[in-house]
């Protein structure tokens, strides 16, 4: 009973913690949008200056990385359970629509947690401990930000790193086409009337999520 307790608690808190970050995909989403609304870069580095500056912002930035590390080691701690539950010669094979997605969450997100690592490398760190960001000139003037639409926009100049962040994303994707109700579903939200409902809008958002990111590199690589 312990131990059902113990897989059911995990699976609540990762649940928690993946809608959390679900929800920042959003907003971060939203914010490199800017990016091909204005080719000054202007609003995109007031935004980033803004949140590399306000105190609150710069609290939930930490609160934000706790509930990534959060996800990843219980997701890897239900996964090594279920690996020590399940017999060596068990080979039966789930036999519904999301056992293709469920069966390599592990894998995608193994995939996902590297491709956090060269991100956080390439902008936090730059920003946060290497100090190697630009200053934002804006009609010649020096306006006291740094220039991280610059940044991207390099980036995103760089054919490998365009491919590869596009594979991470699609990858992305799948998995969050299991995780959207995955999650519901741990937390005890599943009933025939609206699981439907759950699903479909996780797909919706499995698509509209990865199609946003991998837009951004693409418009900035072939016209910027």
């Amino acid at each position: 009973m312990s131990v059902m307790y113990s897989s059911i608690t995990k699976k609540i808190w990762m649940s928690l913690m993946g809608l959390f970050l679900m929800i920042f995909l959003v907003v971060h989403l939203g914010i490199n949008l800017l990016l091909l609304f204005d080719s000054t870069r202007e609003l995109y580095n007031v935004v980033a200056h803004f949140m590399g500056t306000n105190p609150v912002i710069q609290i939930f930035q930490w609160v934000l990385f706790l509930g990534f590390a959060i996800h990843i080691v219980l997701g890897v701690l239900l996964q090594i359970q279920n690996w020590i539950a399940r017999p060596k010669g068990y080979k039966v094979k789930a036999t519904s629509e999301d056992s293709f997605f469920s069966k390599y969450m592990i894998h995608t997100g193994i995939i996902i947690f590297v491709f956090l690592g060269i991100h956080f490398l390439n902008f936090f760190f730059r920003v946060k401990i290497f100090h190697d960001i630009p200053d934002f000139i804006l009609d010649g003037v020096n306006t006291g930000m740094e220039d991280m639409g610059i940044v991207v926009i390099e980036l995103f100049k760089i054919p490998g790193y365009v491919v590869g962040y596009i594979i991470a994303l699609l990858i992305l994707g799948f998995h969050l086409d299991h995780a959207f109700q995955s999650a519901f579903q741990s937390l005890g939200l599943n009933h025939e009337k609206y699981t439907p409902f759950i699903k479909g809008l996780g797909h919706i958002y499995s698509i509209v999520i990865s199609l946003g990111y991998i837009v951004i590199p693409l418009v900035i690589y072939f016209t910027k």
